[in-house]
């Protein structure tokens, strides 16, 4: 696992997304983290023609539980993207090797995941609107914390 920044996606539910952010963390360079179980069958042909003609250039890893993750993640700072968190990802101040994470498109995180994170973050919305795509926000933020480390080429 290597020391920069990541992008760890909590048992997704949509291979559409999943996909845009294997493509979004292969463009800028960010390594990956997929937690399962998925809402979906992520096997090698379809992790291929998800990330598409990216999968090249992106460094993933694939963790079987949260459990697991935790285990391989040991030490480094978790910060969770929330629509429930009181600080704003622009005040916010990331480090290089932060990993972000974002949860089910359909839940979330469960409690427990809640408690056991580092940070939480919230990209500030307007009033009577849900939330950003899980991808979308993502990139928010992620584009956040790459120009606090410096760590666009």
């Amino acid at each position: 696992m290597t020391d920069g920044l990541r992008l760890a996606l909590y048992e997704p539910d949509m291979p559409a997304n999943t996909g845009a952010m294997m493509r979004l963390c292969a463009c800028l360079g960010i390594g990956l983290d997929i937690i399962e179980p998925c809402g979906f069958v992520l096997d090698d042909k379809k992790l291929k023609r998800a990330a598409m003609d990216y999968i090249d250039h992106l460094t993933y890893a694939r963790h079987r539980s949260w459990a697991e993750f935790r285990s391989a993640v040991k030490g480094k700072r978790i910060v969770l993207l929330t629509t429930k968190a009181g600080t704003a990802y622009h005040r916010f101040s990331f480090r290089a090797g932060d990993i972000l994470l974002v949860g089910r498109e359909s839940a979330g995180v469960p409690p427990d995941v809640h408690r056991s994170v580092d940070a939480e973050i919230v990209i500030p919305m307007q009033q009577g609107v849900r939330s950003l795509n899980v991808g979308m926000a993502a990139a928010i933020v992620a584009a956040e914390a790459m120009r606090q480390t410096g760590s666009f080429s």
